[in-house]
């Protein structure tokens, strides 16, 4: 396969680029944060809206203030913006898989 591109070994083996499966990555332990499925304090990383009165979901972080680029790059700070950004009528948050099988590519492909 070393004579193929990047785009066509992945069509070829039937994957999503590494970007993709990175973002996937993020928003999966994203949703075990935000419901409690992992055991750590939620506020180190970042605060849940108490208004619920938003656009999309109600489930939304607070994006943490930066002042570095480099904290730009932050878990928290990354995901807080692809999270808050996902369409809340295609997201199912009622299930971990049920989350998971709703990250779809179309979804996915926009981040």
């Amino acid at each position: 396969m070393k004579h193929l591109t990047y785009c066509q070994r992945l069509s070829a083996l039937q994957l999503r680029s590494l970007e993709l499966r990175r973002v996937r990555c993020d928003l999966t332990f994203a949703y075990k944060l935000i419901f409690g499925l992992v055991d750590t304090d939620l506020s180190t990383l970042f605060q849940l809206r108490e208004n619920s009165n938003t656009r999309g979901h109600q489930y939304k972080p607070l994006l943490p203030s930066c002042s570095t680029s480099l904290r730009h790059q932050f878990f928290a700070v990354r995901v807080a913006k692809i999270w808050n950004s996902l369409p809340s009528d295609n997201i199912d948050f009622s299930s971990l898989n049920r989350s998971k099988s709703s990250l779809n590519n179309d979804i996915l492909v926009k981040y």
